[in-house]
């Protein structure tokens, strides 16, 4: 099992940056595939990005892909997403979320830990 602890969030102009991070508990980290998921009010909660326990693959959603880098650090239970050119639609609540089976979906549900999220406000 894993906890999950998201950090980084803030107030930010479009524009800005911001890099969120995610502490996670636990001795088997880099057996996970980590991803950040991000859920504005009244809508689905979305995929934003994930990456592999080694850190060698990862996939971006095509609405942050160029701007959004994600990374981890495995020695420190630390997964990262730079924020970069941040628009007012990327306000958003954001989630790190572990997988064991190691799916690589876009899916929340396929899922099985997730932190209680940061807020990200962009202002225009």
């Amino acid at each position: 099992q894993v906890q999950l602890r998201e950090s980084g969030g803030g107030l930010v102009q479009a524009g800005g940056s911001l890099r969120l991070s995610c502490a996670a508990s636990g001795r088997t980290f880099s057996g996970y595939l980590m991803a950040w998921f991000r859920q504005a009010p009244g809508k689905e909660r979305e995929f934003v990005a994930l990456i592999s326990g080694s850190g060698g693959n990862t996939a971006y959603a095509n609405s942050v892909k160029g701007r959004f880098t994600i990374s981890r650090d495995n020695a420190k239970n630390t997964v990262y997403l730079q924020l970069g050119n941040l628009k007012p639609e990327d306000t958003a609540v954001y989630y790190c979320a572990a997988d064991s089976a190691r799916l690589y979906s876009v899916t929340a549900g396929s899922y099985d830990y997730w932190g209680q999220g940061t807020q990200v406000t962009v202002s225009s």
